[in-house]
């Protein structure tokens, strides 16, 4: 692997890593061209989708583009949908040569990207960063190969894993600065869910409230099965502002989910599970069926707990206050069913980062 390759696809990656959370359902890609060792265009998918990252490079290099080397993030689409194929327009700007990442699962690219490339008599390499592109868009993969977004489960708690004490006050287990890199985590995720308790207890906003970054707020997603969501609060009366779901079981009252929907709120029915609650993998299948790609699951216990035991839960993000409230604290996870320790769900720590007095540790689910 030459190093150019590399350096300039690390650059391609740094790109796409912008449109995470604003690209739902489409992957975020980024691009850069260069010519005779000059950048001279750089893009990555814009909200909603598009333009893609190629596009964009493209347009901002101009006739420059002719003769270039593209370091694209992931396989250049292949086919018409709302713009036409990347690979067509790599192919007319007169780049010689494609250097991909990955490539794209999608059925409707599947190889074909890099086969009409090659077919145009351009140079391509794949498996540049290959793994550090997967991961970059692995929500996007868990949908198109898996059927349900990739669920990232956040949880701040104190050493003991406890989110409250036993008369529940939880504001605020851990710092500001751990508290800002959360809200950080929301403007990379598509949506942000929370349990009805939760969303009763608190009367969250659930937004993105960094600086500058008020604009990238998720859509707002309540497992509330009975609709009992209140219409004075916060959710719903900002629900024409921004994107407010509930997941509620699919007999739910009529009137109530109409009431709700005039306010602003999408109602997501699915089916129960033998608890009489929204079934989580039908709930999250229903979502990647409405273009989610990433969800950050907030809380509370009992929600964290049904993910957990479907083994629905990809990553966590451990925020952990250096506190102890002890054995009547509210935990983090409610029961869920495991007799051995062969059923616990397994992880693998990944990183562990400081964020003031607080500790944040990431974990994988371990396949």
């Amino acid at each position: 692997m030459a190093a150019d390759d590399l350096h300039h696809m690390r650059a391609a990656l740094a790109l796409a890593a912008r449109g995470l959370g604003t690209t739902a359902p489409n992957p975020s890609v980024g691009c850069v061209l260069v010519k005779d060792g000059v950048v001279v265009g750089r893009g990555w998918t814009q909200p909603g989708g598009r333009p893609h990252g190629e596009t964009e490079a493209l347009r901002r290099a101009g006739g420059a583009a002719r003769g270039s080397t593209a370091y694209v993030s992931l396989e250049p689409c292949n086919h018409h949908g709302k713009t036409p194929p990347c690979s067509e327009a790599l192919i007319a700007a007169g780049v010689a040569r494609v250097v991909i990442a990955c490539e794209d699962p999608d059925p409707r690219v599947a190889g074909g990207g890099v086969k009409r490339l090659r077919e145009a008599g351009i140079e391509v390499i794949t498996g540049v960063c290959a793994d550090e592109a997967w991961e970059l868009n692995r929500g996007f993969f868990s949908r198109i190969l898996h059927g349900r977004p990739l669920v990232t489960l956040k949880l701040a708690t104190t050493l003991d894993g406890r989110i409250a004490t036993h008369g529940g006050e939880s504001k605020w287990i851990t710092g500001p600065e751990a508290r800002a890199l959360g809200h950080g985590l929301r403007a990379r995720h598509d949506a942000i869910m929370v349990g009805i308790r939760t969303a009763l207890a608190d009367d969250p906003d659930l937004t993105c409230r960094l600086p500058g970054l008020e604009g990238r707020s998720p859509v707002r997603i309540v497992f509330d099965s009975r609709l009992r969501l209140p219409l004075t609060g916060r959710l719903v009366r900002t629900a024409k502002t921004v994107p407010t779901w509930i997941v509620a079981r699919d007999d739910c009252d009529g009137l109530r989910r109409q009431t709700l929907i005039d306010c602003g709120v999408e109602v997501v029915p699915v089916p129960c599970d033998a608890a009489g609650l929204p079934d989580p993998a039908q709930a999250m299948a229903a979502l990647a069926g409405r273009g989610l790609t990433r969800v950050l699951v907030e809380g509370g216990a009992t929600l964290a707990a049904s993910l957990l035991r479907a083994g629905l839960v990809d990553r966590l993000e451990w925020f952990r206050a250096s506190k102890v409230i002890g054995g009547d604290g509210v935990a983090a996870v409610a029961a869920f069913g495991v007799d051995a320790l062969a059923q616990a769900a397994a992880f693998d720590r990944v990183r562990v980062r400081r964020a003031g007095d607080d500790l944040i540790e990431s974990y994988v689910k371990r396949e």
